[in-house]
């Protein structure tokens, strides 16, 4: 008879939410990045949360210095990171102190135990140890020598035990891999890649991210192993994807599909300088990316290169909006197709650099001098950032005008499954160049004017330089409707004033109409934009799956509104617009159609939860919005009055 131990079959989970968090130099990103991938080929459904620490080098064991990788991996469709994590990977003490509160009772801690030594904790702030003093009496904790056992098993490979402690993170990352049952193949073949042209440290990672692995299987500390089964996608070819790689993907379609060689003009600023760093990897489409030497030259080479007839595009954050401004009004005089994509994060001033907001939507309607209006374009999901900018690609060029495309920190960041789309069926782009004179001067003179416009789009013909006979000033001063001259006269510049805005508001027809999802019987819309679309269409299902009915609409045209938006906002008895601001869109639908949209709001660097979106709707159904509840990533409750929340 024998007396071996058959192992556990895995528990099935249809979900789970794993936060990866340590010091800023832990690896933490990079662990939770690889633990992403592979469950993206595994086949889950998947939305991640990188939280980086908002100083570059802030000492090490500190608060400040936490750095964290959250993800949530399905067997089912979701749209958030979660809301808590079922699992905590705590490198260190200060990593353990910055995320235990978000934590549910009962999930799970798994912890670095060679960190807690005094010196640590007293960094972290603890006057105890909290693995020893009941502090996690609520929590199901396993303390893992992963220091140690990493040093232990790279010094065989003759690393040095300082530099074999650099590839712990790859052992958590093995013992999360074994703990979930993910295959560990792509994952070692990353690693030597990556690490191809350094052998000693290739073979340190692979070894502790093995060693994890097995440690898992061998020290009997887990009563068993988990499985979430994959999920049931649409067929095609998906990759694993950024917002800001699917934003410098989209600029290389949009330009490919419009025949135009594309321009990046850009001064490198967090959460935007992926897009330089990805657009610059795709010379072989004729992309053209010049890193200037501040935010007010990248714009002006953007807008040069508009004016020589290539896609002029500049990319930054709330900071470098604030100095592009001036230049911003100049393509809207000059009327050229030029694209502002700002990656939006905390503020004013430098702000909160790592850290997300969607507080630039006013700046972007109203933040230049004169009347000066523009497109506005939102993204929504991190793979909607590809949609969304082709989509401003195409307005900018259509319609001679400069647009801007808002993303955040969030979905710059943030990963999703994308599954790669038909480029045949995606909107053909024609820049439509002039090519002869448009105008007969009083003596019969064939002469081109650059300010004659189309009767459609009210869009003025794009001439680059160098066609003969199309030869054209432009300049900062105003234009004289039709010849461009420089007009001083006022009711030249109000009829100018007028056509540009005219202009812009003309789009509304060439946008689709606003795609509600309505249940017959909803009273409550729940409306937003921007990244707020995955928290908001979580809090929806929820409140369904009570028995509730509510409607959800998600703007991704922010200026012009859909033509017919006002008709959906009053088909409704209440409306919640939940914002990553004070109320910005709240005060624009205010304003524009006269609407008591109720604001919902946070501005405390991190996305909604879904159970605080879940709570917010069901009090506007319940009819208790006197008092929103406390939002459970640890804010301050907040009250409701005339429409706005503030706090308590």
């Amino acid at each position: 008879m024998s007396n071996t131990t058959q192992p556990k079959s895995p528990q099935l989970l249809d979900r789970v939410v794993i936060r990866f968090a340590g010091d800023s130099g832990d690896g933490m990103q990079l662990a939770g990045d690889r633990f992403t991938n592979t469950s993206a080929l595994f086949g889950n459904d998947l939305a991640t949360f990188p939280d980086f620490p908002a100083e570059i080098r802030a000492p090490a064991g500190t608060l400040g210095g936490v750095s964290a990788f959250q993800v949530h991996i399905s067997d089912h469709a979701i749209s958030t990171p979660g809301d808590a994590p079922n699992v905590l990977v705590a490198m260190n003490p200060a990593a353990l102190r910055a995320n235990i509160d978000s934590l549910s009772k009962g999930a799970t801690v798994i912890v670095n135990v060679d960190a807690f030594e005094e010196r640590n904790l007293v960094k972290a702030g603890y006057a105890s140890n909290p693995l020893a003093d009941g502090t996690l009496s609520a929590y199901t904790v396993y303390e893992v020598p992963m220091t140690s056992i990493t040093q232990e098993v790279t010094k065989e490979a003759g690393v040095k035990p300082r530099d074999g402690e650099r590839s712990k993170n790859f052992f958590a990352l093995g013992l999360i891999c074994w703990l979930y049952t993910r295959p560990i193949e792509a994952t070692v073949a990353w690693i030597e890649q990556r690490y191809a042209t350094k052998a000693l440290v290739m073979e340190a990672n692979v070894r502790a991210f093995k060693a994890g692995y097995h440690f898992g299987e061998t020290a009997e500390l887990f009563e068993s192993t988990y499985e979430v089964r994959p999920a049931a996608l649409e067929p095609g070819e998906y990759v694993n994807i950024t917002g800001n790689t699917a934003t410098a993907w989209g600029l290389v379609v949009a330009a490919t599909r419009s025949g135009l060689p594309l321009f990046l003009g850009t001064y490198p600023i967090t959460p935007a300088s992926d897009i330089l760093h990805e657009l610059s990897k795709h010379k072989q489409f004729g992309v053209r990316t010049f890193q200037a030497e501040d935010e007010i030259s990248g714009i002006g080479a953007a807008l040069g290169a508009a004016f020589g007839g290539a896609l002029g595009v500049t990319t930054t954050s709330g900071p470098g909006i604030d100095l592009k401004s001036e230049t911003m009004g100049l393509a809207i005089s000059l009327e050229l197709p030029l694209l502002v994509i700002d990656i939006q994060r905390g503020g004013p001033s430098t702000g909160l650099p790592t850290k997300t907001e969607q507080a630039d939507l006013l700046h972007a309607m109203y933040g230049r001098h004169g009347e000066a209006p523009l497109p506005i374009v939102a993204a929504k999901t991190p793979s909607h950032c590809f949609d969304a900018v082709i989509e401003a690609v195409r307005i900018a060029v259509k319609y001679r005008t400069p647009v801007i495309l808002l993303s955040d920190g969030y979905l710059a960041n943030g990963t999703e499954p994308w599954r790669l789309p038909d480029l045949d069926t995606l909107p053909a782009i024609d820049p439509g160049f002039a090519t002869e004179p448009n105008h007969v001067d009083e003596d019969g003179t064939q002469v081109f004017w650059p300010y004659v416009r189309d009767p459609e789009t009210l869009a003025r013909p794009w001439a680059p330089p160098g066609v003969a006979g199309l030869e054209h000033r432009i300049g900062g001063l105003e234009k004289a409707d039709g010849s461009g001259n420089v007009a001083y006269d006022g009711p030249n510049h109000e009829r100018m004033t007028r056509l540009r805005a005219a202009k812009i508001a003309g789009i509304a027809r060439d946008i689709p109409p606003t795609d509600v999802d309505d249940e017959d019987g909803a009273e409550v819309l729940v409306i937003g934009w921007g990244s707020t679309y995955g928290a908001i269409a979580a809090g929806v299902q929820r409140v369904r799956a009570r028995g509730h009915r509510v409607a959800h609409a998600h703007l991704v045209h922010l200026n012009p509104f859909p033509a017919d938006l006002g008709e959906v906002l009053a088909r409704y008895k209440k409306v919640l617009v939940p914002e990553v601001n004070l109320g910005q869109l709240s005060r624009l639908l205010r304003a524009e159609y006269l609407v008591d949209a109720v604001s919902f709001t946070q501005v405390q660097g991190i996305p909604f939860r879904a159970a605080a979106m879940e709570s917010a709707i069901l009090q506007q159904i319940e009819g208790t919005a006197e008092r929103f509840a406390a939002d459970e990533i640890g804010g301050q409750p907040v009250t409701q009055t005339n429409g706005k929340t503030t706090p308590s």
